[in-house]
């Protein structure tokens, strides 16, 4: 599966649901490895902030991200689509803060991105394969998250409100394909008490009758039937309990428990990588799917970290040896990882095939050749060197440099016709070039090196 992005521009207006901006976002294909970017072009310099869980700074009935003067808030309904669709690299320039609410779904974003049409691009895509149960507990929430092998991305959503009107929802989505038909239509919600806090918090500016469901479910005050009277465009609303505000009508009978998959979707997309699993949910919301993003991306890292990577060598490699000498500046003699297998924000598989013509084995013990450990560290270092190198545009105007290694060990003599396979994690995010990484490299799945690896980049 290689990577996506759409085949050319799409635009949508529209008003924030909690801030009332007007604002116009456009979708705009991008190139391989960038990932999903909203650009405020509003702003001068028009700063950018990527579309991951790192940048998220606010979680308050919506996911709000920040990096600098670049702020984007809900974001979610959008990204649901953007992840349904398998879209990997996309330019989303917005001229306001807010991203536009619409229906209160994220029909309209699926229908244009559909229109927009795809583009498959010649790198592969970024995905994580669930290869236990992982059973995650947000203890704050009341949350629970279990996560089981699958051979396709499966959802199973619960809801429990203790509410005669709302209680034991349960929504599923068997085929991520589907989301057009059964998700994508579904809009956010919320209680009649929650309106009177939500108006003190500032938000719900840009609420309407169009874009919301309010469930009726406590006696409406004066102040707050003055309120939704005003501003949801409408008077002599009916405030009846147990039914919706002006008894509206849902577009399924569980359309809360499908909103809340919806949000899901669109909040696990800041992983940063697909995720192909079974994932069941009870009780989820903004604020605790993140950090089950979170806690389940530090358990594939620490998973990744305990045994040797599975690879399939009948698959061609992320990288091969031409695509990374476009990367890297080494070249023959002195080039010697091979392949590249998998490419994370934090995480990189590299392979060496140990070869009997490479020049260092006619000196080095020539009767019982011996791959040198310092040789097995150098290309260790070069795949995180890839690793790193990644994070910056035009790769090839930069030089890597080893700093600091720390904690090497060799546990087994690596010799001509073996395979190496490297993973690399970062112990600590890249920040100015500096890339701090904890690297094992394996032979037939036993470690024979690892080492602590701290490399800085700098333009030539």
């Amino acid at each position: 599966m290689n990577q996506k992005t759409i085949a050319k521009e799409v635009s949508v207006s529209g008003i924030g649901i909690h801030t009332a901006a007007k604002s116009t976002i456009t979708l705009c294909p991008s190139k391989e490895n960038s990932g999903v970017i909203f650009q405020r072009v509003d702003l001068e310099s028009k700063p950018t902030v990527e579309a991951k869980f790192k940048n998220v700074y606010s979680t308050n009935r919506s996911t709000n991200i920040k990096d600098g003067n670049a702020e984007v808030k809900t974001i979610e309904h959008l990204l649901a689509s953007i992840s349904a669709f398998g879209i990997d690299n996309l330019l989303i320039k917005i001229n306001n803060i807010e991203v536009p609410i619409l229906d209160g779904s994220s029909k309209t974003f699926t229908k244009i991105l559909k229109e927009s049409g795809f583009k498959i691009q010649k790198i592969k895509k970024k995905f994580f394969k669930i290869k236990r149960k992982i059973f995650i507990d947000i203890k704050e929430t009341g949350a629970t998250y279990l996560v089981e092998p699958s051979s396709k991305k499966s959802i199973n959503i619960q809801l429990d409100y203790d509410k005669k009107i709302l209680k034991n929802q349960i929504a599923k989505l068997e085929d991520i394909n589907n989301f057009e038909n059964e998700i994508s239509s579904c809009r956010t919600f919320s209680f009649l008490r929650e309106i009177e806090p939500l108006i003190k918090s500032n938000l719900i500016k840009g609420g309407d009758l169009n874009n919301s469901i309010i469930i009726i479910d406590d006696h409406a005050d004066d102040d707050i039937q003055q309120y939704l009277n005003k501003n949801f465009g409408k008077e002599n609303l009916t405030f009846e309990i147990g039914k919706l505000l002006n008894k509206k009508k849902l577009r399924f009978d569980n359309e809360p428990a499908r909103h809340k998959l919806l949000d899901f979707i669109g909040d696990t997309f800041l992983l940063g990588f697909d995720l192909q699993a079974k994932i069941t949910c009870f009780k989820p919301g903004h604020k605790s799917n993140l950090e089950f993003v979170k806690k389940l991306c530090k358990i594939m890292i620490e998973d990744n970290r305990k045994k040797a990577p599975e690879i399939n060598f009948d698959e061609k490699p992320y990288y091969d040896l031409n695509q990374i000498k476009k990367i890297l500046p080494h070249r023959e003699p002195f080039i010697f990882i091979d392949e590249i297998r998998e490419l994370g924000e934090e995480h990189i598989v590299g392979v060496k095939y140990v070869k009997k013509e490479e020049e260092y084995f006619k000196g080095h013990f020539p009767g019982e050749p011996v791959m040198p450990g310092v040789l097995q560290l150098e290309t260790m270092a070069q795949t995180g060197g890839v690793l790193i190198l990644s994070t910056v545009e035009n790769p090839e105007d930069y030089l890597t440099f080893f700093m600091k290694i720390d904690n090497a060990k060799f546990k087994k003599k690596v010799t001509p016709g073996d395979v190496i396979v490297f993973s690399l994690n970062l112990i600590s995010p890249i920040r100015r070039g500096l890339c701090h990484m904890h690297g094992k490299g394996f032979v037939n799945g036993e470690i024979v090196v690892e080492a602590d690896l701290l490399a800085q980049i700098a333009k030539k």
